[in-house]
Formats: structure tokens, C-alpha cells, sequence
């Protein structure tokens, strides 16, 4: 056989570097650039009276993001915002951040808004907004859900929360937001058993990622509570988002940890206590691509051993 030309660089295989809680990334010897996903802790959900859905938190993904080899970065995965309370708004998501040169933050999801006062009743911006409680007045104040992808980044990080229900017999909290749905408005979501009336509003539903080698779906809002005689919770979005309570039989569900998930809502009537959930912990992932080998042929000496019939 002829000989190579060039050096052959040695193969560096694919590495994927889950981070479920802070920490460091060291690179690869060869790796220059890397493909990321960045999901930050989901919003807590409202509580009593007729807490909303808690916010997605965050989801931001992207490739080519510049490193150099054999180099530590720091990782930061944010936590989950704080349940509401009484007439206290859950609390929002901790941001995570890709510590690289050219830094990806994704922003915590907006904690929801709880009871039946002018401030806590009001969801807060985040990755994704958080839904405001069903005791919202749309008339008085028509934005009273989360804004989403606050601070603004191209691509969209997230989308706003659901109003709440405020159509007498129909109060309900609404969705906190998702990464690619808004959440919806309190006592909207229909077709449902009997067409009930005082339904939570859905959590808007998350993004896919298939970065670990599986399909899975992150940063989905937590549902807004129902109020009585609903019998149907106001359900989570896909990717996490937990499903809301139902008025004094039910409390909230936590957003799922590592999904970035919002918590959902607590109607909070006795005897189901006061506090909301809390939002799902972020998570963020790194793939380092197969470095491959770089040589070619002396095709002068393919040449002469084809001619000789001596190429094998």
C-alpha cells in the first residue's frame, strides 16, 4: 500500500455532558466549537385564592458556540421558583448560563400570580410569563399575565401567560407560558366533560431537543387553578409544566425537575392549604462533535502500483 501524506490526527469520539445542578465543562482536546442546550428553572406556581401557572423557564439551544480545547467553562443550572402563597406570587426561576466565551443565559420562568389583591394578582416576565391569578380583572388591567422571553433574545426563549378568569362564575388562573405556546386564559379551556365552566388555563406546551439522543420536550407552564363546580384540572404543558389544583380538593403539581417546568396553580379553598407549587429545576447539556482524521494518498505512488498491478 502507498504511503499517507500529513500528519493523521487522532479521532476524538462524540461526547454529551449532561448538567442536572451546577458545575464545570472541561473540553475535549480538539473540540473548537460545541452544540448546547440551555433550559432555565421554571416560575412557581400562585396560591391562594386561584393561583396561576408558574412560567416555563427558559429553553434556548443553538450550535457552533466557539470554545477551545481541554478548557473548563462554568456551568450554572438555575433552581425552580419558589410556591406562592396567599396573596403572594410565586416566586420566578433561577436563571442557568453557559459559561463559554460567547455566554448563553436562558432566563428564569415568571412566577404566577396569587389571591385576591391588586399586586399579587399579577403574573411575572421571565423566560416564559407567568398566569395571573383568577381573580384578575382584564377590564381594570388587560395585561395582568407574565410577559415571556424577558430579556428578548432571537431566538424566542419563551411565551407570555394566560389572563385570568374573570367572568363571574368562571374564575380560574390562568397557564403560565411555554417555550412555544402561550399559556392560556383562565376558564377558556374547552372541550371539556360537561363544557364546565371555572376551568384553569393550560400551560403553554414546550420545545423538543434531541441533543441527549432522545426526543424530549422541555419547559413546558404549569396549568392555572379551577375553581368549583369544575371537576377538571388546568393541565400542564408538554415538557414538564405541572398540572394546576381544583379549587378545595386538589393542590398544585410541582414542574418536573430538569425540564424547566412551571409549577401549577393551587385554588387554595380550605381544606386544601394556601401555598402553590414550586417550579422544575433547569438543566443545560453540551455535545461535543467526532473530531475526525485529516491525510490523503501519495497518488503519484497509487499511480505507479495500479500501473505495476501491485495495488491491493
Amino acid at each position: 500500500m502507498p504511503r499517507l501524506i500529513g500528519a493523521a490526527q487522532s479521532v476524538q469520539a462524540e461526547q454529551i455532558t449532561t448538567f442536572n445542578s451546577s458545575g464545570t465543562l472541561t473540553t475535549q482536546p480538539q473540540t473548537t466549537e460545541i452544540e448546547y442546550l440551555v433550559v432555565a428553572g421554571g416560575g412557581g406556581g400562585g396560591g391562594r385564592y386561584l393561583g396561576g401557572g408558574g412560567g416555563a423557564g427558559g429553553f434556548r439551544t443553538g450550535t457552533s458556540n466557539p470554545v477551545s480545547g481541554n478548557s473548563p467553562y462554568p456551568i450554572t443550572v438555575g433552581a425552580g421558583g419558589t410556591a406562592g402563597a396567599e396573596n403572594v406570587a410565586g416566586g420566578n426561576g433561577a436563571n442557568s448560563v453557559l459559561g463559554t466565551p460567547a455566554p448563553i443565559t436562558s432566563t428564569g420562568g415568571g412566577g404566577a400570580g396569587s389571591g385576591n389583591q391588586s399586586t399579587p394578582l399579577i403574573g411575572k416576565p421571565g423566560g416564559s410569563g407567568g398566569g395571573a391569578s383568577g381573580y384578575g380583572n382584564r377590564s381594570a388591567d388587560p395585561a395582568d399575565y407574565g410577559l415571556g422571553n424577558t430579556p428578548p433574545v432571537s431566538p424566542s426563549q419563551g411565551f407570555r401567560g394566560g389572563l385570568g378568569g374573570s367572568a363571574p362564575g368562571n374564575y380560574a388562573g390562568g397557564g403560565g407560558g411555554g417555550a412555544s405556546e402561550v399559556g392560556t386564559e383562565g376558564g377558556s379551556f374547552f372541550p371539556n366533560p360537561g363544557n364546565q365552566s371555572g376551568i384553569g388555563g393550560a400551560g403553554g406546551d414546550g420545545s423538543p431537543s434531541t441533543i441527549t439522543g432522545s426526543d424530549v420536550t422541555y419547559a413546558g407552564g404549569g396549568g392555572g387553578s379551577s375553581r368549583s363546580p369544575a371537576t377538571v384540572v388546568g393541565p400542564g404543558g408538554d415538557g414538564g409544566g405541572g398540572n394546576s389544583g381544583i379549587h378545595d380538593s386538589a393542590a398544585g403539581v410541582n414542574g418536573s425537575a430538569n425540564l424547566g417546568g412551571g409549577g401549577g396553580g393551587t385554588a387554595g379553598y380550605a381544606p386544601i392549604p394556601a401555598a402553590g407549587s414550586v417550579g422544575g429545576s433547569g438543566i443545560v447539556v453540551v455535545k461535543e462533535a467526532v473530531v475526525g482524521t485529516s491525510s490523503c494518498w501519495d497518488l503519484r505512488q497509487v499511480y505507479r502500483q495500479v500501473k505495476a498491478g501491485e495495488w491491493t
